[in-house]
This record gives structure tokens, C-alpha cells and sequence, in this order.
């Protein structure tokens, strides 16, 4: 079974979810998202198995979050998810995908619960 963790190698969170996965042994699909960021619809998909809203997965510190205009309440999911697929730094990482599930690894060892 193949784990799929979307990687930022330059956050030290990403670099040490990646770390724990592979020192278990996992294999890991590493899909470095900023330079192959999510679909849309694969991020509709992400956001359904981590129960969490598209606001609840932004970096809110990100200077697009500001520059874009997303933190007005009025913008619809649609809006925000389109955002993170078109500016994936907005996208908080690392996410882990396994056994149908989703985790968000900080801490790191938030994702062996979907392992």
C-alpha cells in the first residue's frame, strides 16, 4: 500500500512527516505540490477525508491569503478552493493520504492514526 503525502520539502513539518513515514517502512508517493499543486476536485476529495472546510486548510500568513482578498466571510468554498489550486502555497501541509483517509501531519505523528 502506497502513501501519498503532499510535500513542501522546504517546511521542516513536511520534511519530518516524510521522515516518520519512511523510517516505518511506508512507501511513500511524494507529490510535491507546489510544483504539481492539487486539482480542484482532488482537493474537494482532500478536504472530504479530513473533515475540514476549505478555510480551515489555508495558510492564513501566506502573503496571497491577504493579497487575494480571502479573508472576506462572503467568498464561497468554490472561491477558496479555486484559490488554493491556483496559488498551492496556500494549502497547509504536509497532508498524508492513506487506506482511504486524510491526515494533516502537524505534528508529524498526527498522520500515523490514518496508517
Amino acid at each position: 500500500m502506497t502513501v501519498r503525502i503532499y510535500h513542501n520539502s522546504r517546511c521542516s513539518k513536511s520534511r519530518a512527516t516524510l521522515e516518520l513515514l519512511e523510517s516505518r517502512g511506508e512507501v511513500c508517493q511524494v507529490v510535491n505540490y507546489l510544483e504539481t499543486p492539487p486539482s480542484t476536485t482532488e482537493l474537494v476529495q482532500l478536504l472530504d477525508m479530513l473533515r475540514m472546510t476549505p478555510r480551515d486548510l489555508m495558510r492564513k500568513n501566506e502573503p496571497e491569503y491577504a493579497e487575494l482578498g480571502l479573508d472576506d466571510p462572503t467568498l464561497d468554498d468554490t472561491t477558496l478552493v479555486a484559490a488554493m489550486a491556483s496559488h498551492p502555497r496556500l494549502i497547509e501541509r504536509p497532508i498524508v493520504v492513506a487506506h482511504g483517509k486524510a491526515a494533516i501531519g502537524r505534528p508529524p505523528e498526527a498522520v500515523l492514526s490514518i496508517l
